[in-house]
């Protein structure tokens, strides 16, 4: 019986305090919004994304995210009578014109929804968030949101998945107690720059530090805890001809007391149509993305993730898929206009 609360013990503290608590995502470039609250709205449209993160495939126990976030603006007045509000057939949609004519954000707000459920092993973490934020242009072609999100984190051990093989025999009160919760609320924070060449953004995620404890009598630590995720991210627009676009993008990530990690980006898009791009992550590896715009309404993109630690000898790589719904999108829009 003690070995066994010292080995959940050490699994709570370990996910608590020695690694990252929240998910890693590949295609974050293509969903800010997962990081960062204060893109609550950012676009003209309902913005929907449903994605399936599946790590280091071929080991057992290991982390799967699944998540659907929705955001949208509220009275959002985009004054767009150009010949580049529509496609204009012969002519890329999000060509020179097309950014010369950008303009910062008209002062609006804007409300969203995540919902995120990562598992890993016998540990469940499923949050839940209602985020808010509010754009304000602040030159001709900047804008400047700052936001919020509130919710509530559900960590969850279930028992029946301890299995230390055939030596070791498991007392029945610990192993048949089944699911174990913990509920916590939760709160993010940030800031976002953008414009029609650049962005920066800053945000804050689970900055509330709290205890983390398994109740029912049955296991318990009070040694781990929740820590805040701080984000940094920027990137930055060359169109390199009048028919592609070349991003790359940075984000510095800090989790105490683990090093900074960072990501470094580079995707390559072609008219509004598809995008290919590559990301590397420290300590982590290398990953590819493509996408592609099925249609005004409909986008998908797939990253398949390579690690270059120790895991590789018995990881297949991480697969993510995510797919993307622009409901409401008045203008025709085939891609984003402030999301890269």
């Amino acid at each position: 019986m003690q070995r066994i609360i010292l080995w959940v013990c050490t699994a709570v503290c370990c996910f608590s305090v020695q690694a990252q608590q929240k998910p890693h995502y590949t295609q974050y470039i293509l969903n800010q919004y997962i990081i960062n609250p204060a893109l609550t709205g950012i676009e003209n449209y309902v913005d929907v994304k449903l994605s399936h993160r599946h790590q280091w495939v071929g080991v057992d126990g290991a982390p799967v995210t699944t998540y659907l976030t929705a955001h949208a603006p509220l009275g959002k007045k985009d004054y767009r009578t150009t010949a580049t509000s529509f496609e204009v057939p012969g002519e890329n949609p999000r060509g020179k014109r097309y950014w010369e004519e950008y303009t910062a954000a008209e002062p609006h707000h804007g409300i969203g929804l995540q919902v995120i459920n990562d598992r890993t092993g016998p540990l469940n973490n499923f949050s839940a968030y209602v985020t808010y934020a509010y754009h304000l242009g602040i030159s001709p072609r900047t804008s400047l949101a700052a936001g919020f999100g509130a919710g509530v984190t559900n960590l969850s051990l279930n028992a029946s998945k301890l299995d230390f093989g055939p030596v070791t025999q498991i007392d029945p009160a610990v192993y048949n107690t089944g699911q174990i919760n913990t509920y916590k609320p939760d709160f993010m924070v940030g800031l976002y720059l953008y414009s029609a060449d650049y962005f920066v953004g800053v945000s804050a995620q689970q900055i509330i530090p709290q205890k983390v404890a398994f109740g029912d009598n049955t296991v318990k630590t009070t040694d781990g805890k929740f820590v805040p995720h701080l984000f940094a991210t920027a990137g930055y627009r060359f169109l390199l001809t009048e028919d592609f676009n070349l991003l790359p993008s940075v984000m510095v990530k800090y989790i105490s007391p683990l090093p900074v990690q960072t990501d470094i980006n580079l995707k390559l898009q072609y008219h509004d149509l598809m995008w290919i791009g590559t990301s590397y992550r420290t300590g982590e590896g290398f990953a590819g993305m493509l996408g592609l715009n099925i249609s005004n309404t409909m986008n998908v993109g797939y990253a398949y993730d390579y690690t270059t630690s120790r895991l590789n000898t018995v990881s297949k790589g991480t697969h993510e898929l995510m797919i993307g719904f622009t409901l409401g999108n008045k203008y025709g829009d085939w891609c984003p206009k402030n999301v890269w």
